[in-house]
């Protein structure tokens, strides 16, 4: 029990010359070891480190899971070292939904076996995004994870240590600089009563001082020596992450490419639907993801892709607009969606929210339609309509 008290005592007289410490280099009444140029860009680098692999961990986290319910249960879960259940994600689930709606609807009308269709796709998109999720889960967010939880934890353990290594240092240095003050103060004014026994005391106090001041620069050394591998460990760290990065482009490009696949192969069993009460235009929207069906959305200068000059030149040389005619069925009302001026006299000019007749004819780019408005006829951008049904 004595033991414990003594070292309880000493514990507490070694951090209150440590606050003492500290608190002198705020005010800046005492002196401070500055750490060497070279440490000090270690010491920045893994901060900056720490603070941006933080960052894109809890980033990728959020956009591999959005829902903040669900990242928090998978937190517990983690943390109790438990299995998370396995639940079907929501392109399984509205595949499953659309594929019961089509049984209830019957499988034999339209939209009953388109139902089935794209609820087949969607269900084959959930597994797509299932399979990426674990994979970056394993490939990238574990190393980013172990990082922050493992390898970062001891940097900073040591990093704290270093500066406990340094107070203690610099507490030296200010005892033993008063011990030789006041040796030297007594040298220069003797006491001829009690010289010898004073000037034993303080040389003896400085001796001490002397000593501690070595010991305390040793265990500094030591633990600056430990720190500084650490952190020149960080350009290892870098490596690892870099090579991750490289895992995660691949599994999204996987992810991606499938999803297409998947997507490619629906349009193509979808391709052959026909709609009851009125004509799809075949090839319409084929090749122009850009297409905006609604009138909320931004100008297509920005996002869609406008046929090249060269397409358009070919299509003029082929396509005699004066001489196109209206189908007798499948033409439809289309709105305008913003102004256009037209290239040349083969194109209509459109003025936004007003309303003009649109067809297809064959051999005309999937980028255009045929405009009529009144007797007024000419190619049009079908990046620039809303099709009315």
């Amino acid at each position: 029990m004595d033991f414990n008290v003594k070292k309880l005592a000493s514990d507490a007289g070694v951090f209150f010359t440590r606050a003492v410490q500290f608190t002198g280099e705020k005010f800046g009444q005492v002196e401070k070891t500055e750490l060497d140029a070279h440490f000090e860009n270690l010491l920045s680098r893994a901060d900056s480190t720490k603070n941006w692999t933080e960052k894109i961990f809890r980033q990728t986290e959020v956009l591999l899971q959005p829902n903040p319910s669900a990242r928090i249960e998978e937190f517990l879960y983690e943390k109790l070292d438990r299995t998370v259940p396995s639940r079907p994600n929501n392109g399984e689930l509205l595949g499953h939904y659309m594929q019961d709606a089509a049984k209830d609807f019957g499988p034999g009308t339209p939209y009953g076996s388109t139902l089935i269709k794209v609820g087949d796709c969607e269900r084959r998109l959930g597994g797509a995004q299932r399979e990426f999720l674990q994979t970056s889960a394993i490939s990238f967010l574990a190393p980013l994870r172990n990082f922050l939880e493992g390898d970062w934890r001891t940097i900073s353990k040591e990093r704290r240590l270093l500066e406990n290594r340094r107070l203690d240092l610099d507490s030296s240095k200010a005892r033993l600089k008063k011990a030789k003050l006041a040796e030297s103060k007594a040298a220069a004014v003797p006491d001829f009563q009690e010289t010898r026994p004073r000037n034993y005391v303080l040389s003896a106090s400085a001796s001490a001082a002397a000593h501690e001041l070595r010991v305390a620069q040793t265990e500094f050394d030591r633990q600056a020596e430990v720190t500084r591998l650490l952190l020149e460990g960080i350009s290892s760290t870098h490596v690892n992450h870099l090579r991750c990065l490289h895992e995660f482009v691949e599994a999204q490009t996987a992810y991606y490419k499938q999803c297409y696949l998947h997507m490619q192969d629906l349009q193509k069993e979808l391709a052959g639907v026909s709609m009851p009460g009125f004509l799809l235009f075949p090839n319409a929207f084929a090749g122009n993801p850009g297409l905006s069906m609604a009138s909320g959305g931004s100008s297509p200068q920005g996002n869609a892709t406008l046929p090249q000059d060269a397409a358009s030149a070919v299509e003029t040389d082929t396509l005699k607009i004066e001489e196109v005619q209206a189908p007798a069925t499948g033409t439809r009302k289309a709105k305008v969606l913003y102004d256009y001026d037209a290239a040349d006299t083969s194109e209509l000019s459109l003025l936004a929210d007003e309303l003009i007749t649109v067809y297809t004819v064959p051999g005309m780019d999937s980028d255009w339609l045929v405009g009529e408005r009144g007797n007024q006829k000419g190619r049009v951008p079908v990046t620039y309509l809303e099709l009315l049904s």
